[in-house]
């Protein structure tokens, strides 16, 4: 005997997202919150007109439901690319010390009138990376199969 399948039945795929307008841009920066990444895992390319970072995320997507089946926390590696960019700065950052990770807060982006602007990737401890872009192009891509969070913890912030 068959029957139907169920929302339920299904299992959570990798993400792939992209960003063209504030709005969609809100939704992969909720996801990416509290990403981490070594310093190493930036890579601009100047030629392509690219800023690619190779990050671990937190799966907040599925937190709701490992507390529910009380299992593990999850974390995925995933390429966040930010495409038509023409120029990169940081601030707060040693790009010298090889050995820094980096953790990333929230992701904005100030317009242009001619829909131009600034990706501003903002950093925990008062760091940050800004993109000039000529528009809008950011790219959330999960390139592995998820594993467990090694602190076993949600990340928390104060309020």
């Amino acid at each position: 005997m068959t029957r139907d399948a169920k929302f339920e039945d299904g299992g959570e795929g990798a993400i792939a997202l992209r960003a063209e307008t504030k709005e969609d841009l809100a939704v992969i920066a909720a996801l990416v919150q509290d990403a981490i990444l070594p310093i190493t895992e930036i890579a601009w390319e100047a030629k392509a007109r690219r800023l690619a970072l190779l990050i671990n995320r937190f799966r907040w997507e599925d937190k709701t439901a490992a507390e529910a089946e009380k299992r593990p926390y999850e974390r995925v590696r995933a390429l966040l690319v930010l495409s038509d960019v023409t120029h990169v700065a940081s601030m707060g950052i040693d790009r010298s010390d090889r050995d820094v990770v980096l953790s990333i807060l929230d992701i904005s982006f100030e317009e242009k009138d001619d829909g131009a602007g600034r990706v501003t990737l903002t950093l925990a401890g008062d760091g940050a990376l800004a993109a000039d872009v000529e528009c809008l192009d950011v790219d959330l891509r999960d390139v592995e199969r998820p594993y467990r969070a090694p602190s076993g913890h949600a990340p928390h912030h104060p309020d």
